[in-house]
């Protein structure tokens, strides 16, 4: 693996309620202004680069008004295939030459990684080092140079804008991005396809981008669908930011409690949230043991394999029904199935029916 030489990142102090001054992503740059938000052709276009890259996963049956899609099909376990490789296949070759750089808990990082082998471009990424070691794994797989700085956004941004900068890579931003958007905005296009009936659709929200882009495609198609996205309480900077206004930060400290790595964002992205104001519905969290409970619900009862992360739409199916709008057929984006092999042994613990009775 090759290295890639960067100035270690010292982390920010943490950072009050955003304001246009103090807000965190500051160095992310998104290609436009946030007011104009991705529109359904865009989406469209993204589908059609994706087309034999990303699988047209399946809306799985389950319990009498749930149905869940399972991005942990996607070749790279996760959904986030669909934005990196709409980002990267829409640069000029100029653009690819140098090589593209992003920021990362893991799942946007592997898929990154992926799209840029397929389409013969370097990737630098960089990690928190608390990712979970089957991610990093995946990664360094995949060919990538990795970078491993502190578990904050600032962190983060900051050492992948200085290498974009030192060596000219692309930024391929995890959310904040109209193109990562779009791309992540083919799954709605997908439910809307695959279920005439689907009138509430519950989707996990870290940084924004696939709630943005599912909720986009979903509502100026068929708008009377309500979409609800569903973060850990753990980690509900994106419930923070609807009932302010505006994105709210919260400490890296407090989005590292929760065991759903792959939302541990610390604020929403602008873009994202603009996208939010406009098309989603509300936002529900979930418990720490609730997360878990779905992930042996979905292990032995739907048969799917969900990383933290990916079990918690389906957590508020289950245990905050009362909380949702009312529906005949709800869909729960399963987001990924990434995790730990020791995680997923401590969370499943013995298979129903074979523990020792004594």
């Amino acid at each position: 693996m090759k290295r890639v030489s960067v100035t270690p990142v010292t982390t920010i102090s943490p950072h009050p309620p955003c304001t246009a001054q103090n807000r965190p992503y500051g160095l992310m740059a998104t290609l436009r202004h946030v007011s104009d938000l991705v529109t359904l052709a865009e989406i469209e276009g993204a589908a059609e680069r994706l087309r034999g890259v990303c699988v047209r996963t399946p809306l799985v049956p389950f319990q009498p008004s749930l149905l869940i899609k399972p991005e942990s099909l996607q070749p790279v376990g996760a959904f986030k295939l669909r934005g990196a490789y709409a980002a990267i296949s829409s640069l000029s070759p100029r653009q690819r030459a140098n090589g593209v750089v992003t920021h990362s808990s893991g799942n946007h990082a592997q898929a990154v990684a992926y799209a840029a082998r397929a389409l013969g471009i370097r990737a630098v990424l960089v990690i928190p080092h608390t990712t979970p070691s089957v991610k990093v794994e995946a990664c360094q797989a995949l060919g990538a140079d990795i970078v491993f700085v502190e578990p904050s956004m600032e962190a983060r941004i900051g050492t992948a804008t200085q290498l974009a900068g030192a060596h000219g890579f692309e930024l391929i931003p995890p959310f904040d991005d109209a193109r990562v958007i779009a791309g992540q905005g083919t799954i709605g296009l997908e439910i809307l396809a695959q279920s005439r009936s689907a009138d509430v659709v519950l989707v996990p929200v870290g940084g924004g981008g696939l709630l943005a882009g599912v909720a986009t495609a979903l509502k100026l198609l068929r708008p009377s669908v309500r979409v609800i996205g569903v973060e850990p309480e753990l980690a509900a900077d994106a419930l923070d930011s609807l009932k302010a206004g505006e994105p709210v930060a919260w400490d890296a400290a407090e989005t590292g409690r929760t065991i759903a790595d792959a939302l541990r964002v610390q604020q929403v992205g602008d873009l994202p949230f603009a996208h939010f104001t406009k098309y989603v519905d509300g936002i529900v969290t979930v418990s720490e043991d609730e997360i878990r409970s779905a992930m042996r619900v979905l292990a032995f009862q739907a048969h799917l394999v969900a990383e933290p992360a990916g079990a918690v739409a389906t957590a508020a199916y289950l245990y905050h029904r009362d909380e949702l709008p009312r529906g005949s057929a709800y869909v729960s984006i399963l987001s990924g199935g990434n995790v730990d092999p020791a995680r997923l042994v401590e969370i499943l613990g013995p298979v129903p029916g074979t523990e020792d009775s004594g």
